[in-house]
């Protein structure tokens, strides 16, 4: 089979590589219909974040099951599942908490040693407690196709950062980072009752979406002018809950800036650069909560997938440049560019 590949910095490859087969009982493996390119993976692109030479790449996608482990009892050949971003037994005690991220025999797609997302097929380890089946007809609406994917990763991680900062009905929710990220948190702000929603973004393609989302108002500005910004749309205060979606220094010194007093601030922006941005004597005095992390999306895909196929949300926006396997490469390109927002991948 045909798969993603990363080399060194910039030096992305599609490759033959093994095809993937049952190893365990609990196993599947699975054909991909539709994976992505994360922000996320940008970081092993750049080399900011080590990666072997020849080592799988991509943690969102969509599949069919292709063959079943002797001991999978949810699933068999022919089902369309959705696939989390991490894989997780379903049995232990983080994952009956809903924290499927820190289960002790969970991993991440693309870690050494196992496949990733961008490819043709996938083996999943512990299908049972990590896919999602999706209803068969799903596969022949390109569009909701599309929507689901962003369940295995985006829009959950969006939805945890919401969760976070404390968003509830009628509150003000200001939104740090354009990304799809960022843009997902705008539109699970919106779905859990926000009533006013500022996106913080200079680039007019992404805050236009932040605006078909739900996002009331847009600062263009960065630094102390969007902080003041912020202020001056929130008569001073600072929004109750602020979502932070980038994971550099200054954007923590922007989400702790425009938070209200007594308000939340939930992260989930994979943290890069210096430092934290992070001044606790400020947060203790202004009672500043913190909340975020690696989102659990296994947990939140039950309750979005109704809305996802209802079309009461739509996330499929975020995606805007598909390739196929071959384009995978210049995909990479154009998001570091800037000249794509999310690549969709159609193996």
């Amino acid at each position: 089979m045909r798969a993603t590949t990363i080399h060194a910095p910039f030096d992305m490859r599609v490759e033959d590589v093994p095809d993937p087969v049952i190893q365990e009982p609990t196993d599947v493996v699975l054909r991909v219909l539709r994976a992505c390119i994360c922000g996320s993976d940008l970081w092993a692109y750049r080399g900011e974040s080590a990666r072997q030479p020849g080592q799988r790449i991509g943690h969102e996608f969509i599949g069919i099951v292709e063959a079943a482990g002797s001991d999978v009892t949810g699933f068999a050949a022919g089902d369309l599942v959705v696939a989390p971003f991490v894989w997780s037994d379903g049995t232990c005690e983080y994952c009956a908490e809903g924290l499927q991220t820190s289960c002790p025999r969970g991993g991440f797609w693309g870690s050494v040693g196992s496949d990733g997302g961008q490819g043709e097929a996938v083996r999943v380890p512990f299908a049972d407690g990590t896919l999602v089946r999706l209803p068969a007809e799903v596969a022949g609406d390109d569009r909701l196709l599309t929507a689901l994917l962003a369940l295995s990763d985006v829009l959950g991680t969006g939805h945890h950062a919401a969760l976070g900062a404390g968003v509830t009905k009628g509150s003000t929710v200001a939104v740090v980072g354009d990304g799809a990220v960022g843009l997902c948190g705008v539109l699970a702000a919106k779905r859990l009752g926000a009533e006013r929603i500022i996106a913080l973004g200079r680039h007019t393609a992404r805050t236009d979406i932040a605006r078909a989302f739900g996002a009331t108002d847009v600062v263009a500005e960065r630094g102390e002018a969007a902080e003041a910004a912020v202020r001056e749309l929130t008569g001073g205060q600072g929004a109750h809950g602020v979502i932070e979606a980038v994971g550099t220094e200054q954007s923590m010194r922007t989400a702790v800036a425009i938070a209200r007093d007594g308000g939340s601030i939930g992260y989930v922006g994979v943290p890069h650069g210096s430092g934290t941005g992070l001044d606790l004597s400020v947060m203790f005095d202004r009672n500043i909560a913190l909340r975020g992390g690696v989102a659990p999306v296994r947990a939140y895909i039950p309750e979005l997938l109704p809305d996802v196929l209802a079309g009461t949300i739509d996330p499929s926006p975020v995606f805007d440049l598909t390739v196929g396997l071959d384009g995978v490469p210049s995909g990479y390109k154009a998001m570091d560019d800037r000249t794509a927002l999310k690549v969709l991948v159609k193996p």
